[in-house]
């Protein structure tokens, strides 16, 4: 799919450098997909605290089946 963004240059070329991609899609596409990484890490990290778990489970035993 083309897509044409009008994007800073000063920018991809940073991370460019800073990503040591050779182009800039691999540069915006690695960008992509770290921002969607972090952004669903953060959804976890809201939860904690939030949930309630039953001190009685026995997790190892659930591990050995």
């Amino acid at each position: 799919m083309a897509t044409n963004l009008a994007l800073d240059d000063s920018l991809i070329i940073e991370a460019q450098k800073v990503g040591h991609h050779k182009t800039k899609k691999e540069a915006v596409t690695n960008a992509l997909k770290e921002y969607i990484t972090r952004r669903k890490q953060m959804k976890i990290i809201n939860l904690f605290g939030t949930i309630e778990f039953d001190k009685s489970y026995d997790y190892k035993k659930a591990r050995q089946k």
